[in-house]
């Protein structure tokens, strides 16, 4: 049986760099949504802030983009988390909590050399739909 994919595009979160990649796929009732920094959709900026404000914006942009495809954040089963600087973990984690209702996800954090736009926060995630 031959399975189909679809990309999702909002405009309530940041757009990809055309032709690169998508904001998210859905596929086999699973939405896998890219990798959100803390960018403003109608600047195109990163908002001021630091790590903690930086992972609201990254998980209001996730939050968008799981809606748009007709999915939410009470539905994602997978994160995962980039950091720029492990020392911003427990300040990243303190906003993160907030999120997701009573089942947290399967989560995996990493810190990473650098991130787009020398940003300090990189969320992505997988939810079903």
């Amino acid at each position: 049986m031959a399975s189909s994919k679809v990309a999702v595009s909002t405009d309530e979160a940041p757009k990809p760099l055309p032709g690169i990649y998508s904001q998210a796929i859905k596929a086999n009732g699973m939405v896998f949504v890219s990798g959100a920094v803390a960018m403003d959709a109608k600047t195109g900026k990163l908002i001021d802030g630091d790590v903690q404000a930086h992972t609201h914006q990254c998980i209001k942009n996730l939050s968008a983009i799981l809606e748009a495809a007709g999915s939410s954040l009470e539905k994602v089963v997978k994160v995962n988390v980039f950091l720029s600087d492990m020392d911003d973990f427990a300040k990243m984690n303190e906003v993160y909590t907030t999120y997701w209702g009573n089942v947290k996800p399967c989560r995996t954090c990493v810190a990473v050399k650098a991130l787009p736009l020398d940003t300090d926060v990189e969320i992505e995630c997988t939810a079903l739909l």
